[in-house]
């Protein structure tokens, strides 16, 4: 099997590892968890290709030889075929795609954590991050883009407070954690629910119209039709 073909079996396995197409995570503080990349098998393999190798390792094959990009692909194989006969499966390649989004979850939060423990203890508390984060509101309570920025604190606040288990204030990195990446922890879905609802519930009535939600789908650069 060449390069191509894996590709073209990894899109197939990708489609089945992610997220249903309409499940938006813009209201939690990341980026596309595979790829920055158009999903798009027709045009090429690209995002299939940040999905399988992270898009890091992605960007490093790219400056290999063929010969050398199969040598590399091989020993990755190697690692994804966990029964070590011979044949990578489907469970085993969606498994290596949920390592690779796993994967990103922890170097996103390793880069945000040093940006975020101010005092180096280990820790990372409600005022270090909102000082951090939100300095340049509190200097400047009406920014110039109009943005409001003073409510997206009062929702990180109240995200912080229920990742924050003990309820100190102050987050270990696992806390940390489920407060940048909710989606991920099971205590945390409510307040993705409820993060959602206000960024849908444009009239804040309690319930989604058909209105609010086919706004909500075009903002996103979604099609209202996969559902």
């Amino acid at each position: 099997m060449d390069l191509r073909q894996f590709l073209m079996c990894l899109s197939l396995c990708t489609a089945f590892a992610l997220s249903k197409p309409t499940e938006k995570k813009d209201r939690v503080h990341h980026e596309p968890q595979l790829s920055d990349k158009v999903h798009n098998d027709a045009q090429n393999f690209d995002y299939d290709h940040d999905a399988f190798l992270g898009a890091e390792e992605a960007k490093s094959f790219d400056q290999l030889t063929p010969e050398e990009s199969k040598e590399r692909l091989g020993k990755i194989v190697n690692k994804i075929d966990g029964d070590k006969d011979g044949f990578v499966t489907v469970d085993e390649l969606k498994g290596w795609i949920k390592f690779a989004q796993k994967r990103w979850i922890h170097e996103d939060v390793e880069r945000q954590w040093k940006g975020h423990d101010l005092n180096e203890d280990g820790l990372v508390s409600w005022e270090e991050y909102k000082n951090a984060t939100y300095s340049y509101v509190l200097d400047d309570p009406d920014p110039d883009d109009g943005f409001n920025y003073k409510q997206m604190m009062v929702r990180d606040e109240r995200r912080f407070k229920m990742a924050d288990k003990d309820g100190d204030l102050i987050a270990t990195k696992e806390e940390f954690t489920a407060f940048l990446h909710p989606e991920e922890y099971d205590y945390m879905k409510d307040i993705v629910v409820q993060e959602t609802m206000e960024d849908i519930d444009k009239n804040a009535d309690g319930f989604i119209d058909l209105e609010e939600y086919i706004g909500w789908q075009a903002h996103q650069g979604g099609d209202c039709r996969q559902v």
